[in-house]
This record gives structure tokens, sequence and C-alpha cells, in this order.
């Protein structure tokens, strides 16, 4: 069985769709499947089982990056299309079955999942290799408590870093007692420049910004006790992994709901205005202690 996926260029967009793949992957085990997605998504499907072929396309001017898709694809008989970016590629190419997204009310991966008719919606998933979870190991050591923190996110979406290292230390004295920060952030200057506020108030800190590609950081997040960040593509990362996660959110309390962090253990803290100074540190250490508690 040949599949299409065209999916988002954007990390988080990308890994709340994983859980559709995996449900395909285990309904169609000897399936092959082409993925279409952004540069900056690619990791996120570079380790998926079934994966044929990844296809990576830039925006480009006049949207004729659908065009270079539409003749990177067109030459192949699909057995099913699913297109989540709602895009004309999905009906200009031969498949026997197709799925195209458009905007619905709910969850993102609520949304996702109604297009294949699936009840209840699978959950995002991530996948690493044994080479990844070794380099996680190497990096943050079984015997020790972990928070992971992800300080940086796109625009202003960005609690401070003070708020960030205050919660750390709460948490470090009381529920995780005796835990080690470990901060996370993209690769570039900016991710960088981000960071080194909190690096500096947090001087023991794990500092892992920049320096793993995707899966790695995936496989380092599966063994933090709890992760807490912006709303940005790590995020959902965390929430996938099965990691505790706290999404801190304030300035896209409008669409605080539909993209709310997915995962077992997975939640917002949210802000009572519009600023991400608006969240105070004791609504986020009890967010954080309640999904702790609920756990165990």
């Amino acid at each position: 069985m040949r599949i299409l996926f065209i999916t988002s260029n954007r990390i988080g967009d990308a890994v709340i769709t994983t859980g559709l793949l995996d449900h395909l992957i285990r309904s169609y085990p000897q399936s092959r499947i082409t993925v279409a997605c952004g540069p900056v998504a690619e990791g996120v499907f570079l380790r998926m089982p079934n994966l044929e072929r990844l296809i990576v396309f830039d925006k480009r001017p006049w949207r004729t990056h659908w065009v270079k898709l539409w003749r990177d694809v067109v030459r192949t008989r699909w057995d099913l299309v699913v297109d989540l970016r709602g895009s004309l590629v999905s009906f200009l190419i031969w498949t026997r079955r197709r799925a195209v997204m458009r905007k619905l009310p709910g969850r993102k991966y609520e949304q996702f999942a109604r297009l294949l008719r699936l009840k209840p919606a699978p959950l995002p998933v991530l996948w690493t290799s044994a080479a990844d979870r070794a380099k996680a190991a190497e990096l943050l050591p079984a015997g020790r408590r972990v928070i992971g923190v992800g300080p940086t996110a796109n625009s202003d979406k960005m609690w401070p870093a003070a708020s960030f290292a205050e919660m750390f230390n709460v948490l470090a004295a009381g529920r995780l007692e005796g835990a080690v920060a470990a901060v996370f952030g993209g690769p570039g200057e900016r991710e960088r420049a981000l960071a080194e506020p909190l690096l500096a108030l947090l001087p023991g800190a794990i500092d892992l910004v920049g320096k793993l590609d995707l899966p790695e950081v995936a496989a380092c997040i599966q063994r933090c006790d709890l992760y807490v960040g912006n709303d940005s593509g790590l995020m959902h990362l965390a929430a996938a992994a099965g990691t505790p996660t706290i999404g801190l959110c304030a300035t896209t309390m409008d669409r605080a709901e539909e993209m709310a962090p997915t995962g077992r253990f997975a939640s917002w803290a949210l802000g009572t205005g519009p600023r991400m100074e608006d969240l105070s540190v004791a609504t986020a250490v009890a967010a954080a202690e309640r999904l702790l508690a609920e756990r165990g």
C-alpha cells in the first residue's frame, strides 16, 4: 500500500499529526509511506517506521512549492493520500482514496482524526533510534531527576527567564527534590540568545540548546521527569513523548483549547491576561503539581 502524507512545515503541527501516521502504520504494517513536510519539521519523521521517502519542500514565491511537490508525486499511483494542508495537489494526482483537511472545531489532533473517521482520536507519538536513546542516556544519566525547560519560542510567546528559574527552584526543593534542569532550544544564534538569560540564572543546568537534532531532543525529553516550556514545537514534542508536560500560555489564549499540548500527561498553565507576565509562577507550579500527582 502506497500512502502520501502531506503535513506541516512547523514542528508543533507536524508532531500533532503523528498519531494519524501511527494509526496508519499499525493498520497497514506493509505500507510504504511518503511524507511531505517543511524543512523545520523534517526531524519529526526521520525515524518513522515504514518511511519510504521524505519530501522536504520550502515555501516559494507565488506558491510554486506546490507545483514542485506535484511533480515529485504525480507519477505514483497512490492507494491513499492524506493532505493535512488542504492543498490542490491531492486533487491533481491519481489515488484510490483521499482525505483532505478542512477547518473543523475541536482539538487539533481530533480534527485530524476526523479525516479518517477515527474515534477516539489517536494521540501523537514520537520515533527515536537506539543511537538517539544512547546519546540521551549519556547526557541525562539515570539516577537523578531532570526537569526539562524550554524557554524559547517564536514571537513574544515567552515566559520571563526569572519565572522559569523560580519555578524550577520551587520544584527542585519540593516535589522533584534534587532535580537538575535541562535547558532545550533550537539551533541558531537567536535561540541561543533567548536561552542565555535562563542559563545564567541556573548555572548548574545541562545546556542542550542547539546541540542536538530533533530525534535526539525527543530521546532526551523522554528521560525527563517533567517538561515545562513555552507554546512551541518542543512543547508538543514533550507531550508526545509521554513526559509530564506543562505548556505555558497567555498570548495565544484565543487558540488555547485547539492547540493544547496533547499527550497522556499534558496540560496548560494559563495566564490571566494577554501577556506572558500575566501567568504567575504559583499557577504554573500548581499545574505541574497536579500533573505529577496524576501520573503518580
